[in-house]
């Protein structure tokens, strides 16, 4: 038996077919995964993250820590509630996990750390914070869900008062604050505009009920996953881990090595670093599916895919795969022992529910 959310009974009640994930047991669709990843595409939809970890870090040196701690810059943060993407790495690079900070106030972020990592990061964290004098508090009570898709915004505020309609309303992307009795956060894992709020684990359950009131579907984790593939961003465990560091996962972006100063931990192994691999986007040109594992053949040598699936949107196979540096536009890839040609891109593969390619 694995770990509950607060809305497990719920999804048992729904219909959804629960699996373990990261050692929870959640739901990964109610009627149709095609279904569900259409209705965020074209309208919205709402999934249980409670499983996700948010970590409160107070102090009057917070700032200072989390600049230690994390590869990309928190001095970024100047306005409060804005967030950053952000990995946390060892000392030989690898990335420990990746994550959201929100800057609350000068002495006050939260963290949002993944489910299948929380364990681990909560002892790394602690552990590193030891020299700080910061507090480190993993929040327990609370659920956290994701409602995304064109009209999700607009289906999320109605279950406000009027004033905090207007607050989330007026959030930017990548923002949160605390609202009513909510967080709200302007943020999200499928590439479409909605919400991430974090609720009193109480007040889940009816917040889900009325959501799907208003017309949003209930969706599990296997839309979030077809999603999030087609907005090209990584899973942790899949895309990157404890193996490999930002440069070789398509993460350079969130890597601050200015200023020269700031010792961020990994920073001397990134720096010693040349890479040798290099994250990508293919899309299959040949009639296949492309799943995790699955051989690359380059001119340059072999790769890996590293997520692979059916894209309900373009109607054909997309992956992401660690291949070897340097420019390539065509690979081929093995399923079943049958070399089917793929296309080398850059990934999103969608953006706002259309194609990003030709």
């Amino acid at each position: 038996m694995g770990r509950k959310t607060p809305l497990f009974e719920l999804h048992q009640e729904l219909g959804a077919r629960i699996v373990d994930f990261g050692g929870w047991d959640m739901p990964v669709q109610y009627a149709s995964q095609i279904t569900e990843h259409h209705a965020v595409r074209r309208a919205s939809g709402v999934f249980d993250v409670s499983h996700m970890c948010p970590i409160d870090i107070r102090g009057t040196r917070v700032r200072e820590f989390l600049r230690h701690l994390l590869a990309n810059d928190v001095a970024k943060l100047t306005r409060p509630g804005k967030a950053l993407y952000s990995c946390m790495l060892n000392e030989s690079g690898g990335v420990l996990d990746d994550l959201i900070v929100y800057f609350l106030t000068d002495t006050w972020f939260r963290l949002v750390v993944n489910a299948g990592t929380r364990d681990k990061d909560l002892v790394w964290i602690r552990q590193q914070s030891a020299h700080f004098d910061v507090t480190v508090t993993e929040l327990t009570d609370l659920a956290m869900l994701a409602i995304q898709g064109p009209e999700a915004r607009a289906k999320t505020v109605a279950l406000l008062s009027a004033s905090g309609a207007d607050a989330a309303l007026a959030l930017g992307p990548f923002f949160g604050r605390e609202i009513d009795d909510w967080f709200v956060a302007r943020t999200g894992y499928t590439g479409e505009d909605g919400f991430e709020i974090m609720i009193p684990a109480q007040d889940a359950v009816r917040i889900w009920r009325e959501l799907n009131a208003a017309g949003v579907a209930s969706c599990g984790l296997g839309a979030r996953d077809t999603l999030r593939l087609e907005a090209g961003m990584n899973l942790y465990g899949n895309d990157m881990d404890e193996k490999t560091h930002p440069f070789e996962s398509g993460l350079a972006w969130t890597v601050a090595m200015a200023p020269a100063d700031r010792r961020f931990i990994g920073r001397t192994a990134l720096e010693n670093i040349t890479p040798s691999r290099q994250l990508v986007g293919l899309l299959l040109e040949d009639r296949g599916v492309l799943r995790g594992h699955q051989q690359v053949v380059t001119p340059a040598g072999p790769g890996e895919i590293t997520s692979g699936t059916f894209s309900p949107t373009l109607e054909r196979s997309i992956a992401l795969a660690r291949v070897p540096a340097g420019a390539l536009q065509q690979v081929q890839v093995d399923i079943r022992g049958k070399l089917l040609n793929a296309r080398v891109v850059k990934p999103p593969f969608v953006r706002f529910n259309r194609s990003v390619f030709a």
